[in-house]
Formats: structure tokens, C-alpha cells, sequence
């Protein structure tokens, strides 16, 4: 199977995984919006929303792999396609034609992005100097984004897709030195930027949590635009990723 075609199938499925996590955590903050992180550990509905998180974000560490991330993190867009569906059925309703529209636009959006940003597996990673900047940068953004005191809302959806799209650049880098062999598996820079990645993607979802806590529409879908472009940026600027088509392609 093409490499890009497998990283499409697997970026579908992952974006399923996370859209169900995204509804359940939406779910879980507007019944409980005061909930402490200490009361969402005890609550199985919330591991179960971490636990299918997981499984989106394992075969989205897949899909980094075989796609670019011009490629995969845009099929993250996904997310919302499959949201409208099951937030619905979740809410007794059903899906309305504003939102079928929005998903057709969606699609298309998504096509055009294949066409002008498909291209052979990742072979290139970030340097340790080159992680540890873009970690700093990322980390400043999002302090200022989350700072505290600040509403819960747009803001904390911006820093939870910076932290997200940072977190799968870093582990586009981590996966492809440990199964290409540029990079023992245990050196210093495989280590070093694993644990990065952990603490982007823990931000991510305690970010988006709490971004959820005023619906899940709006910042779901800054979650959902805010993460392509931070890792896009990394793509075109740091890994040598082009877009095809020239002027017109971009």
C-alpha cells in the first residue's frame, strides 16, 4: 500500500478515536463544570475518554511514520466530521443541514489539502537545539494563551492544538530516529525529546478540557485548526517539507 495512502486510512480511524474522546470529555465538563482535576481521576467516564484518546494518538504515532506532517496533521480535521455524527446521537437530536454542509466543505478542504501536500515518507528529524527551541517557543505561547485567571474558552483551545501539533512534530522526530536507526533508541535525543512529547500531549488534553467546559463546537474546532498550522509551520520551516503546485499549491 502507498505510504501516504496508509497514513490517510490510519489518520481517519485516529481522528474517530479522538472525536469520541472529544464528545465524552465535552459531556463530562458540562455536567460537572467546577470539576477539580482531582475529582476527574476518580471518574471511570473520564479514563475512558483518556483511554480513547490513547488509541487516537497511537495510530495517529503510526500514521507520522508514513505521512508528512503537511499531510497527517491536517486529516486531524477529521476530528470534527466524525463529532457532528456521534455528538448528535449523544444529544437526541438529529444532525442538522448547516452541519452536513460544514462537512462536505470540510472534505473538500481536505482533498485539496492531499493534492497539494502529498509527498514521500518523513525521512528528515529536528535536531536536540532544534526541539528544545521549538519546546521553549511552544511553552511560552501557551502560558501566555493559559495564563491564570483567564475564561476558560478559545484561548485554552489554542494553546491544547499548539501543544497537540507540537507534541506529534516531536514524536514524528522520536519515531522515525528509533525505526530508522539514525539515533539509538536510548541516546539523548530520543530520550530527551519522548519526554517532551509526553508533557505536550498531557497539556493538550488537560488544555482542551478545560476549553471544553463552555460547549464543544468552537473550541473544538480551534483544537482542530490551531494544531495543523503550529505543526505545519515545524514541517515547512525545520524538516524541509514542500507543498506541490508552487504559488498555486500553497
Amino acid at each position: 500500500m502507498n505510504a501516504t495512502v496508509l497514513a490517510v486510512v490510519l489518520s481517519l480511524f485516529s481522528a474517530v478515536a479522538y472525536a469520541a474522546a472529544a464528545v465524552a470529555q465535552e459531556r463530562l465538563a458540562s455536567r460537572a463544570p467546577g470539576s477539580g482535576l482531582l475529582r476527574l481521576l476518580g471518574s471511570g467516564a473520564w479514563w475512558g475518554s483518556v483511554l480513547l484518546n490513547a488509541s487516537g494518538a497511537l495510530l495517529h504515532v503510526v500514521a507520522l511514520k508514513y505521512g508528512p506532517l503537511t499531510v497527517v496533521q491536517p486529516l486531524g480535521a477529521l476530528t470534527l466530521v466524525a463529532a457532528v455524527p456521534l455528538g448528535a446521537r449523544l444529544a437526541g437530536r438529529r444532525v442538522s443541514g448547516v452541519e452536513w454542509r460544514g462537512t462536505a466543505l470540510t472534505l473538500a478542504g481536505l482533498g485539496a489539502i492531499l493534492v497539494t501536500a502529498s509527498g514521500p515518507a518523513p525521512d528528515d528529524v529536528l535536531s536536540t537545539p532544534e526541539a528544545l527551541a521549538v519546546a521553549a517557543v511552544t511553552a511560552a505561547l501557551i502560558g501566555m494563551l493559559s495564563r491564570p485567571g483567564a475564561r476558560p474558552g478559545l484561548r485554552h483551545a489554542t494553546a491544547s492544538g499548539f501543544a497537540s501539533g507540537v507534541a506529534s512534530a516531536l514524536t514524528q522526530t522520536v519515531t522515525v530516529a528509533a525505526t530508522d536507526h539514525s539515533a539509538p533508541l536510548l541516546s539523548l535525543q530520543v530520550v530527551g525529546v519522548a519526554l517532551l512529547v509526553a508533557a505536550f500531549a498531557a497539556s493538550g488534553l488537560l488544555l482542551s478540557q478545560t476549553a471544553y467546559r463552555g460547549g464543544l463546537g468552537a473550541p473544538l474546532a480551534v483544537v482542530t485548526l490551531a494544531n495543523p498550522l503550529a505543526a505545519a509551520v515545524i514541517g515547512l520551516v525545520l524538516l524541509g517539507e514542500r507543498l506541490q503546485g508552487g504559488p498555486t499549491g500553497i
